[in-house]
């Protein structure tokens, strides 16, 4: 992450970083950043990015990149936003991860409509297109009562 920011900010500037307080103390936080928001926990921090966010994408990662973003994906599933969620699929890290959404959807665990909010591109400015024309699905109701 540090690399990314430190080449985000020589190359286009205006960086706003959130990072909890026992990860601070853990860690060093990059001083560098534009705008960095120290928070109390891992929620709080989710709940800032979410907000502050036009998008969310994850690069390949590890546990925490997955966690976080299936919980921003959970969130436009249940309408709580309408931003925009993608996989930049450098040299195919999330395939095995979208063979096993596909699945959920073949099982009928996971609606087809939710998987299509996915946006899934190897090229970041496809990916930025792709955001740019983005328009989040209207379900009006996803759960059906008998499916509990």
């Amino acid at each position: 992450m540090a690399a990314l920011a430190d080449t985000m900010l020589d190359d286009l500037g205006d960086i706003i970083g959130v990072i909890p307080r026992m990860l601070v103390e853990r860690e060093v936080a990059n001083k560098a950043l534009t705008d960095l928001r120290i928070v109390g926990s891992m929620h709080e921090r989710k709940a800032m990015m979410a907000e502050l966010a036009d998008g969310f994408i994850a690069m390949p990662g590890g546990i925490g990149t997955l966690e976080e973003f299936f919980e921003i994906w959970t969130w436009a599933q249940l309408g709580m936003h309408d931003k925009p969620c993608g996989l930049l699929n450098v040299a195919g890290y999330f395939d095995p991860l979208l063979e096993f959404l596909d699945r959920a959807v073949a099982e009928k665990f996971v609606r087809d409509v939710h998987r299509k909010m996915v946006i899934v591109e190897s090229d970041p400015v496809l990916l930025l297109s792709r955001f740019e024309a983005y328009e989040p699905p209207r379900v009006v109701k996803w759960i059906n009562a008998g499916t509990i």
